[in-house]
């Protein structure tokens, strides 16, 4: 966490904030302007807050927030059915936004500030532009403790965790709370094999891995990073941002990014079909996909979630960030969506229990 003036944050950004929002040349309706109104942003990025009170200061729009964990938000959505109160969702994960798109949910149009994004990110666009990527972290990487391991000693690939100097030293998120752990297997299985029914390899790596533990599986991030700080475990694996916020604050850890790969985790976002403030959410996710946007999304003091990689052409990384030599493993959002519930139960089954 960063200790950042937030007021003087408001006061830059509000300054700048208009220039991020861009005519919307939509394929289906005459461009609309903001003028005020309201906005229901239900959001799971730590910076979303910070964002949409950005946004509304600039523009006069009374931005309201809901934040919570992308599980919570999902099921808020399933239980508005028909009767939706939001406007906007904002989460990482492009397997679980093609869920709510696979309804019939989500509104498709073309954001004008499309135009801004980096070669990656153009890549992860949908093509029926349902919803955009807002920038990019690992769902999974190896997180070792430097007081414990010296940089030869650690792992370089995902293998190296089945060697015996790891076992019963390994902690990872449980799939069934964690939307990036999921997203690392489902990535996994993708890139070794396996469906969640044969044993294949994916599942042949996993159910290793388990042999040579057992693994200490946690519904989140933080505790396993705490895990390997305090030297409980020597190796984590855990979604990339959470490690450089981390580190940040001076703790004994180093982080590798496997050789054979790491699944690309997009934060994502999306506009309600059925929403009754559409000049307005069209403008919020341009000024998000602007740069303007996304230099408050990275200097939000709040959470972690601000290391994440950008995808916008002319937007730094916080420093400390790695962006380069790391090689993305794009996932296929529509399989692991569809597979979701299989691949989650063939991991609590053979894996967690």
């Amino acid at each position: 966490m960063r200790f950042t003036s937030r007021t003087a944050l408001f006061a830059v950004a509000a300054c700048t904030a208009v220039a991020g929002l861009s005519p919307t040349p939509r394929t289906h309706a005459q461009t609309r302007a903001l003028a005020g109104g309201s906005l229901v942003l239900y959001g799971a990025e730590g910076y979303d807050v910070t964002t949409g009170k950005v946004f509304g200061q600039a523009t006069g729009t009374n931005v309201q927030v809901l934040d919570d964990h992308t599980g919570i938000i999902i099921a808020k959505i399933q239980a508005e059915g028909a009767n939706p109160k939001w406007d906007v969702v904002w989460f990482d994960g492009d397997a679980a936004m093609q869920a709510l798109n696979n309804q019939g949910l989500l509104y498709k149009w073309t954001p004008a500030n499309v135009a801004n994004y980096t070669p990656l990110g153009a890549s992860l666009t949908p093509p029926d532009h349902a919803f955009f990527p807002t920038g990019v972290t690992a769902a999974g990487t190896i997180v070792y403790n430097t007081h414990k391991l010296s940089p030869a000693q650690a792992p370089k690939d995902w293998s190296d965790l089945l060697k015996p100097q790891f076992k019963n030293n390994v902690a990872m998120s449980d799939p069934a709370y964690s939307g990036p752990a999921y997203s690392m297997i489902a990535g996994t299985l993708l890139r070794l094999g396996g469906t969640g029914r044969a044993l294949t390899a994916g599942e042949a790596f996993y159910t290793a891995l388990k042999n040579n533990g057992p693994i200490k599986f946690n519904q989140s991030n933080e505790p396993t990073l705490n895990q390997v700080e305090t030297g409980a475990r020597l190796v984590g694996i855990v979604q990339d941002a959470t490690y450089f916020a981390t580190k940040a604050t001076g703790a004994p850890l180093a982080i590798v990014y496997p050789t054979s790969g790491v699944t690309v985790l997009p934060g994502v976002i999306a506009i309600n079909a059925k929403s009754k403030h559409l000049q307005a959410a069209e403008a919020f996710v341009n000024y998000v996909l602007s740069r303007a946007g996304q230099n408050v999304m990275v200097h939000d003091p709040n959470d972690s979630d601000s290391y994440f990689s950008p995808i916008i052409k002319g937007v730094a990384a916080l420093p400390g960030r790695q962006t380069a030599g790391i090689n993305w493993q794009r996932l296929d959002y529509v399989w692991a969506g569809a597979n979701n519930a299989r691949i989650k139960a063939w991991f609590h089954t053979h894996i967690v229990q």
